[in-house]
């Protein structure tokens, strides 16, 4: 036996727009290695990828390989100065929900522009 107005309701919530999608960003943040890169991008926006390296503890090759996944999909955005590749976050869903889990942003005294 089933209730049909919990059935309705229940129904209902699955017509959420993007399920797939946010089911792919979930997928993304499951890994700690790249909720921790996508936490110092928030906190550093501009930070290179060797810089990214050595805060985080891994190989440049390790962290090139885990921004181009994050910049295929929208999250990340490279910014190349000659030589220097800085990286930082683009996308508003993740930035939102960084803040949620208590990122906060650092507010430096000087600015990437004339490195």
């Amino acid at each position: 036996m089933f209730d049909p107005d919990d059935v309705r309701r229940a129904e209902a919530a699955l017509q959420t727009p993007d399920i797939e999608r946010w089911a792919q960003r979930f997928e993304l943040l499951s890994d700690a290695n790249r909720l921790r890169m996508l936490l110092c991008l928030h906190h550093a926006p501009g930070i290179r990828v060797t810089d990214l390296a050595t805060a985080l503890g891994m190989t440049g090759t390790a962290v090139s390989h885990a921004l181009r996944l994050l910049r295929d999909r929208g999250w990340v955005a490279a910014t190349r100065d000659g030589r220097t590749v800085r990286y930082r976050l683009v996308d508003d869903t993740v930035h939102e929900m960084l803040h949620s889990i208590g990122a906060t942003h650092h507010h430096a005294a000087h600015s990437h522009e004339n490195d």
